[in-house]
C-alpha cells in the first residue's frame, strides 16, 4: 500500500515498444479504502459496528470495481483478452513510494488470545503504513533484470529474485545502462557490487545423539521460526505483523497453502500465540492486498495459492471458541470476493480470472496470475521452456506456468497438455478439484459466521451457493466410469486423463457422496497407493508432483478424507506407510524433508528421485506438522514404527479427543466482548444481498443429499474413527481443559449451521 492509500493494482495494458511485458497500474480501491476505514474505526474502538457492516460493504465495493481482463470465449473457443476502457485510459506504471524502514518489533512471543481485535488490526495497519515498492523484481529493474536471468548468474534463480538492490531501482538502471556499453563492463561484478544476498538461516538442523523425532521437529520449530518483519529499502520481502513459521530450505518466507498444514503441528504442540499470531498475519496480507499472495514476496502479488484460510479459522476455533469466526468475516468476505471478481457478470462461454461460466451455466474456478511474463524466482528456466514452444506465444507459456505455481502443484502433469512436456502446460484451460472444493468450504464457514453475528439472511445466501458447488462437484468433476474425481478441462468440456490424489479432496471437505467416497477410497487403493503412501499422481513425468512422489498434505487428506467416510482400515494402512517412509528416512539421515519417494521398496537417506525444478529441500513445515498429527492418531502404528527405528525412538503419545469447529466452546464464552451474539433477530441485511457478490451456480441442487437426521435431532455425519477430529485437525478437547472449559460430547452437540455439504447420500 503506497502513503496515500491506494493499491497497486495489474493491468492488461502493454507498453508501446515491448509487447512482452505487462504494467501496473495504480487505482483507488474501494476495498482497501474500506479496509483503510475498517481499521479506523477499531483504533477508535468502533469495531462492533464495522464488524456487522464490513462484509456486505465488501461484496458491495468488489461489484462495483471494473474487471480487469476479462477473457470471453467466442463460438471457437478462442479467448479473447479485452481491455476495460476505463482502465485503458490511465497512466501506465505506478508512482513508486520512497522507501522507509520502522524499527524491528520486539518480543519473541506472538501476542495472547486474549488480545483484542482493535490491537490485530492496528498492528496489521502499522505494516501496511509502511511505504513499499511493490512492483516485482523483473518490473522495477526491468531490462536489467533480463539480463541477469539471460547470464545465468546463479544455479537458483530465487536467489536473485530475492537480493536486494543497494539504490533505487530507477537510479541502478541508470548505472547499469550507462556503464553496460564499456568493453570492460562484467555483468557478474556489476550484480555483485550492487545486489545484497538474501538472508538464508540454515535449517540444515540435524538431531542430536539422544534426540527422538518428537524433540526434533520441537527444535526445527525454533529454526524454521521468523520475527515479525524488519522492512529493509527495495526488498521484495513483504512485512509481517508477527511471528511466522517458514517451510524450510530456500523457501525463506511465509506461503499460503503451506501454512495450513504446519499449523496442525503447532496445534498439536500447543503453540496456540504462534498459530494465532500465524492467522493474524495472513489476515493483515487480505486487509493489505485483497487476498493472500503465493507467498509473502512482491513477486508473488500477482497470484494467490489455494485458499486456505477458511480451515484455518477452523482451526484456530476449535481452540478459541467461535469468537474466531466473527472476528475474520471480514477477511474471510473479501477472500471470497477475491476467488469469485466477475462471477455476477459473467455470460455463458466466458471466462474472466479465476472464474468460468460454462455453456450451460455452470460456474467453476480455474487458477489465474494477472501478469504473463517469466516469474520472477524462475526467470531462466520459463524463457527456456516458452523457447520450446515455438507455436504458441510465449506470454500464453508464462501466464499458464504463473497459473500452475498458483496450483500450489507446480508442475504436475495434470497441467501438461501432452501429460509429460512442461511447454505444453495449460494450466488456465482447466478447473481443478480442490479451488472448486475449497470454495465450498469457504461458503459454508461464511455461511456459519454471519449465522453467529445474527445476519441470517447472509447465512441462507452463502448456505445456498455451498449446497449448489456441492452438487456442480459431484456432477461435473465425477468420472462413473473411472470411479474417481478428475480435473476438467472446460475449454474441451471432458474430464482430464490424470488421475490424481486430488481425488480425495471431496472426501476430505466431507462434499462427496456416500457411494462416491467409497469409490474413490478403491480406487487410491488399486492405482495410488504404494509402500510409502500414496503418489501425487498415476503419470510419471519427471515433474515434482508426479509418481513416484508423495507429499505430506496429499497424504493427511486422504487419511482424513476416508476416516469421515468410514474406510478406517485404507485411512491407517497409508497413515502407517507414510509414517514409515517419513521416519524410515529421518532414521537414515536425520533430516525431515520436502517430499518422499513412495514407490520404492526400499527407503533412501535423500527422499527419493526428487525431480521438477530445484534441489530436494530439507525443514520442512508440511511434513512435521501432520506427521505429528498422526503420530497422536496411530499411536499402536507410531510404536511398531519407531521400535524398527531406534533412534526416532520416543514414549507413546496421548490420543486426541475429537472435535468439531462450529461447536467448539473457548475462553471467550464467559467474555462479554467476545461472546457469540445472540440471535434475537434478523439484522437488516436487504441492501447488503442486493449488492452481494452474486456467484449464482447453474446446478442441480437436488443432487445434493437430503439431511439425515440422528435420534438426538443433529445432522448425521458420515463415520469417523474413534478419536479423529472430523474437520482434518486435531481435537479441541486438550486446550479447552487448559482453560478451564470443558468441551461438549459429540453426541450432545448441536450445529448452528447445516450441514448439508457434509451429508453422504
Amino acid at each position: 500500500m503506497t502513503q496515500s492509500g491506494h493499491s497497486l493494482a495489474f493491468s492488461p495494458q502493454r507498453q508501446p515498444g515491448n509487447a512482452g511485458q505487462w504494467t501496473r497500474q495504480r487505482k483507488l480501491s474501494a476495498s482497501k479504502l474500506l479496509c483503510l476505514g475498517v481499521s479506523l474505526l477499531v483504533l477508535g474502538g468502533g469495531w462492533a459496528q464495522a464488524q456487522d457492516n464490513s462484509a456486505g460493504a465488501k461484496a458491495s465495493a468488489s461489484s462495483a470495481m471494473n474487471p480487469q481482463t476479462p477473457a470471453h470465449i467466442d463460438a471457437t473457443g478462442t479467448e479473447k483478452e479485452t481491455q476495460n476502457p476505463d482502465n485503458a485510459s490511465k497512466a501506465s506504471g505506478p508512482p513508486v513510494a520512497s522507501p522507509a524502514t520502522q524499527p524491528e518489533s520486539t518480543g519473541s512471543q506472538a501476542p495472547s488470545h486474549r488480545v483484542t481485535v482493535a490491537s490485530e488490526a492496528a498492528q496489521s495497519l502499522h505494516v501496511a503504513s509502511v511505504p513499499q515498492d511493490l512492483r516485482s523484481p523483473s518490473i522495477a529493474l526491468g531490462g536489467l533484470f533480463a539480463a541477469i536471468g539471460g547470464a545465468h548468474l546463479a544455479p537458483d534463480f530465487k536467489n536473485v529474485a530475492d537480493s536486494r538492490p543497494d539504490e533505487a531501482p530507477a537510479d541502478l538502471l541508470n548505472d547499469w545502462e550507462t556503464q553496460r556499453h564499456h568493453p570492460d563492463f562484467n555483468l557478474r561484478d556489476f550484480y555483485q557490487q550492487h545486489f545484497s544476498p538474501p538472508i538464508r538461516r540454515d535449517v540444515s538442523y540435524r538431531r542430536k545423539a539422544d534426540e527422538n523425532i518428537y524433540d526434533y521437529i520441537q527444535g526445527m520449530w525454533g529454526v524454521l521460526t521468523r520475527q515479525p518483519d524488519k522492512p529493509m529499502s527495495y526488498s521484495s520481502l513483504l512485512p509481517l505483523p508477527h511471528p511466522y513459521v517458514v517451510p524450510g530450505g530456500r523457501f525463506s518466507e511465509l506461503y499460503y497453502w503451506d501454512t495450513y498444514f504446519t499449523m496442525i503441528g503447532l496445534y498439536e504442540t500447543g503453540q496456540w500465540d504462534l498459530l494465532r499470531g500465524m492467522i493474524g498475519d495472513m489476515a493483515s496480507l487480505i486487509d493489505r492486498y485483497d487476498h493472500i499472495p503465493n507467498g509473502t514476496r512482491t513477486y508473488y502479488l500477482s497470484r494467490s495459492e489455494p485458499p486456505f484460510f477458511s480451515l484455518m479459522v477452523d482451526l484456530l476455533a476449535q481452540h478459541d471458541g467461535q469468537g474466531a469466526y466473527k472476528r475474520y468475516l471480514p477477511q474471510l468476505q473479501k477472500e471470497y470476493a477475491y476467488w469469485m471478481e466477475g462471477a455476477d457478470t459473467l455470460k455463458p462461454g466466458q471466462a474472466y480470472r479465476h472464474v468460468v461460466r460454462l455453456h450451460d451455466g455452470t460456474l467453476l474456478l480455474r487458477h489465474w496470475d494477472d501478469l504473463d511474463t517469466p516469474r520472477d524466482e524462475s526467470y531462466p528456466e520459463d524463457v527456456a521452456t516458452a523457447a520450446r514452444a515455438p507455436s504458441r506465444a510465449p506470454a500464453d507459456v508464462y501466464r499458464d506456468l504463473r497459473a500452475g505455481s498458483e496450483t500450489g502443484w507446480d508442475f504436475s502433469s495434470r497441467w501438461l497438455a501432452d501429460g509429460h512436456t512442461l511447454a505444453t502446460i495449460h494450466t488456465t484451460d482447466l478447473a481443478p478439484i480442490e479451488v472448486n472444493a475449497l470454495m465450498v468450504h469457504l461458503e459454508q464457514t461464511l455461511e456459519h459466521a454471519y449465522a453467529l453475528t445474527g445476519q441470517r439472511k447472509l447465512a441462507r445466501l452463502y448456505g445456498q451457493r455451498a449446497d449448489e458447488r456441492v452438487a456442480v462437484m459431484r456432477r461435473v468433476f465425477w468420472d462413473d466410469d473411472r470411479q474417481a474425481f478428475y480435473d476438467y478441462d472446460w475449454r474441451k468440456g471432458r474430464l482430464t486423463d490424470v488421475l490424481s490424489a486430488a481425488t480425495a479432496m471431496p472426501l476430505f471437505l466431507r462434499i462427496a457422496s456416500q457411494d462416491q467416497a467409497m469409490a474413490v477410497a478403491e480406487t487410491i487403493r488399486d492405482k495410488l497407493l504404494r509402500p510409502g503412501g500414496i503418489m501425487a499422481t498415476d503419470h510419471e513425468s519427471g515433474q515434482q508432483w508426479d509418481a513416484p512422489n508423495g507429499w505430506a498434505p496429499e497424504e493427511w487428506m486422504a487419511i482424513k478424507g476416508l476416516n469421515n467416510y468410514g474406510d478406517t482400515e485404507l485411512a491407517e494402512t497409508i497413515a502407517r506407510r507414510w509414517m514409515a517412509r517419513v521416519i524410515g528416512t529421518y532414521e537414515k539421515s536425520g533430516v525431515l524433508l520436502e517430499k518422499y519417494d513412495v514407490e520404492s521398496p526400499t527407503i533412501s537417506a535423500t527422499g527419493g528421485k526428487g525431480g521438477g525444478e530445484y534441489p530436494m529441500q530439507i525443514g520442512f513445515g508440511w511434513t512435521n506438522g501432520t506427521l505429528l498429527g498422526l503420530m497422536r492418531r496411530y499411536p499402536g502404528d507410531t510404536s511398531k514404527i519407531l521400535q524398527r527405528n531406534p533412534l526416532s525412538s520416543q514414549p507413546p503419545i496421548d490420543v486426541l479427543p475429537p472435535s468439531d469447529p462450529y461447536s467448539a466452546v473457548g475462553p471467550e464464552a464467559n467474555d462479554p466482548v467476545m461472546a457469540p451474539a445472540k440471535p434475537a433477530g434478523d439484522v437488516d441485511t436487504g441492501a447488503q444481498e442486493k449488492t452481494a457478490h452474486a456467484s449464482t451456480i447453474n446446478s442441480d441442487a437436488q443432487q445434493v443429499a437430503p439431511k439425515a437426521a440422528s435420534t438426538d435431532g443433529t445432522a448425521a455425519n458420515p463415520a469417523t474413527k474413534p478419536g479423529e477430529a472430523p474437520d482434518g485437525a486435531a481435537g479441541s478437547g486438550a486446550g479447552n481443559r487448559a482453560s478451564g472449559v470443558e468441551p461438549t460430547p459429540l453426541d450432545q452437540r448441536v450445529p448452528t449451521r447445516k450441514m448439508t455439504a457434509y451429508q453422504p447420500s
